[in-house]
């Protein structure tokens, strides 16, 4: 017998699985059926995508996005697993300074990283003139080096830079759950130390590996906002859908690259999900935590390959906070703060910045409630077990979907008044989100979906099933248990999902560049039209202030966390 509760909770499935329709599914249709049209409308079948890969100078932006999400994978995975394991593994001191320096990219839009490097290494940089010619000066060698950052060169150091810390978050949690008993043994049969690396450390951490390798590919292969700043004539497949769609109208070849650009991303994100159903548990309850015991030459080794990525990391970030306050680089570097006066440039200034920050506060509260929302009727629902599967994959697919292919997808999908079925014109219902702050905010929830899903949904795992069984028991209304026990119990991953979506919606550029109209200027877009400008000070200045942002709103977040768990938390110190 169906009771009114399971009406309800097949009410909210039914809501949650329409809403993933409409975000992640339903306006990649038109998307397909432009690549199959011409600059008319016409179809023309694979004709599209015939002229793209026979046409050399299209197609060799394949083979470079190829080339710089291989190569930023093996470097930024790599560098990132000996930070974790520096972390985790040893006992160097410092370490929550250098988990927090690691993390610090975080809250950087990827346009600053590449600003950041201009200032460092561009034809007038810090690096590439050697300071200036202090040092030629004072000790007589000019410690100048010139990288030929606009290219392939700066996009992989700004790619590197942008998914470390991904990578970092992902190889941490997989470095913390060792079991001391294997490391024991291994001791105990006079195994080397590069023996039980391989037995033994790799094999523990190989799905972390495996995750950090797909989320690292699918970053570099399809950014945007550092081959914009610093790739030069290396055109990648996301740059050539920006000048395709805004340079040239061509919406035809700007929806087929971006079909292009999203298949390897579905195959990647294919291998991961493949992987991950094989993964068993690598700590169970018979574990022994691993606890590192000190050893001061394995713990300086620590020290000093942290400091030197970390060292890195810094460099970049407090470039682009000085470049802002210098008055004209390089020939006036007294500081000041007229970069910060955005009404001699273009591009919104402090407007496009408080629209930003709306747009991420939006962001923020709405996506927390579809994302919890969505995790709690898949997770905790005991209704329509089909819909509940449904509704589980439309929330993983998002994930594989660039932010610039979302945005192409959704001016098709919302952009016209009418659309066009097999012959028979039907209006669009949601043509009025069209050039709207809600579009925007959609875009953006659509885009950091899957994440904060997985989020919500391992804290209701933790929580066992005898909570809802008991208020069953008790003729409980599930609404009541969710309101008095889950939602207490969840609050640290809600507040967590709350600034994920707030901190990635202030950086992004991808998912908005197409989407935000004239009277909704954005910060994150605005850096990119300051830097086409030639207003590299002011793009500098725009990074300084979301930077800010982010940072405080981590602090924040802390704080009410702290606050919160303290008072709904406490059960757990008992």
């Amino acid at each position: 017998m169906v009771t009114g509760e399971d009406w309800l909770r097949r009410g909210l499935l039914l809501l949650v699985i329409s809403f993933l329709l409409i975000g992640v599914l339903l306006p990649l249709a038109p998307l397909v059926m432009r690549s199959l049209s011409d600059q008319n409308g016409d179809f023309v079948g694979l004709a599209n995508y015939v002229h793209y890969f026979t046409t050399p100078g299209l197609v060799s932006s394949f083979v470079n996005s190829l080339t710089v999400a291989g190569l930023t994978t093996f470097l930024a995975v790599g560098l990132a697993f000996g930070y974790a394991w520096a972390i985790m593994r040893t006992r160097m001191p410092g370490k929550v300074v250098f988990r927090a320096i690691a993390l610090l990219p975080l809250f950087v839009p990827p346009l600053a990283l590449a600003i950041g490097l201009v200032y460092l290494f561009g034809n007038k940089g810090l690096i590439t003139t050697g300071f200036f010619g202090f040092f030629e000066q004072m000790l007589g060698i000019p410690l100048a080096f010139n990288i030929n950052l606009y290219g392939l060169h700066g996009i992989l150091l700004g790619e590197l830079l942008f998914c470390f810390p991904q990578a970092f978050l992902i190889l941490t949690v997989a470095a913390s759950l060792a079991d001391a008993r294997l490391y024991e043994a291994s001791t105990a049969l006079r195994a080397s130390p590069a023996r039980t690396f391989l037995t033994v450390t790799l094999p523990g951490m190989r799905y972390g590996l495996i995750s950090a390798i797909f989320v690292c590919f699918t970053i570099a292969f399809t950014d945007f906002g550092v081959p914009k700043v610093v790739g030069g004539n290396y055109n990648v497949l996301a740059t050539d859908i920006y000048k395709q769609v805004i340079g040239q109208q061509n919406f035809a070849i700007g929806a087929t690259i971006s079909i292009v650009l999203l298949m390897p991303t579905v195959i990647a994100f294919a291998v991961d999900r493949l992987a991950q159903r094989r993964q068993v548990a690598a700590f169970t309850s018979r574990s022994v935590p691993l606890q590192p015991q000190p050893n001061r030459t394995v713990d300086m080794l620590a020290l000093g390959y942290c400091a030197i990525v970390a060292a890195a990391i810094l460099a970049v970030v407090m470039t682009v906070g000085y470049a802002s306050l210098v008055d004209v680089w390089p020939y006036k570097l007294n500081l000041t703060l007229r970069h910060y006066d955005f009404r001699a440039v273009g591009g919104g200034g402090w407007g496009a910045f408080w629209n930003s920050l709306r747009m991420a506060l939006y962001t923020a509260l709405f996506g927390t409630v579809v994302a919890f929302l969505g995790s709690y009727v898949i997770e905790k629902g005991q209704v329509w077990r089909g819909g509940r599967h449904v509704a589980y994959f439309l929330s993983m697919i998002s994930v594989a979907l660039p932010g610039i292919v979302i945005g192409l997808a959704y001016i098709f999908f919302f952009n016209p008044t009418h659309w066009t079925l097999f012959g028979w014109t039907v209006p669009n219902p949601l043509a009025f989100l069209y050039g709207s702050m809600a579009l925007l905010v959609l875009s953006n929830i659509t885009h950091f979906y899957t994440v904060s899903f997985m989020t919500g949904t391992t804290a209701l795992k933790q929580i066992d099933a005898e909570f809802e069984s008991v208020s069953a028991s008790l003729r409980v209304p599930f609404y009541r248990t969710l309101w008095k026990v889950t939602l207490p119990l969840c609050l640290p991953a809600l507040f967590e999902i709350g600034m994920y979506f707030f901190v990635n919606a202030m950086v992004t550029v991808s998912a908005v560049i197409f989407l935000y109209p004239p009277q909704i200027k954005l910060a994150s877009v605005a850096i990119v039209n300051m830097d086409d400008a030639g207003d590299t000070a002011a793009a500098a200045a725009m990074s300084v202030l979301i930077i800010a942002a982010c940072l405080l709103v981590r602090v924040v977040y802390g704080a009410v966390t702290h606050r919160f768990e303290r008072r709904t938390q406490a059960w757990r110190s008992r």
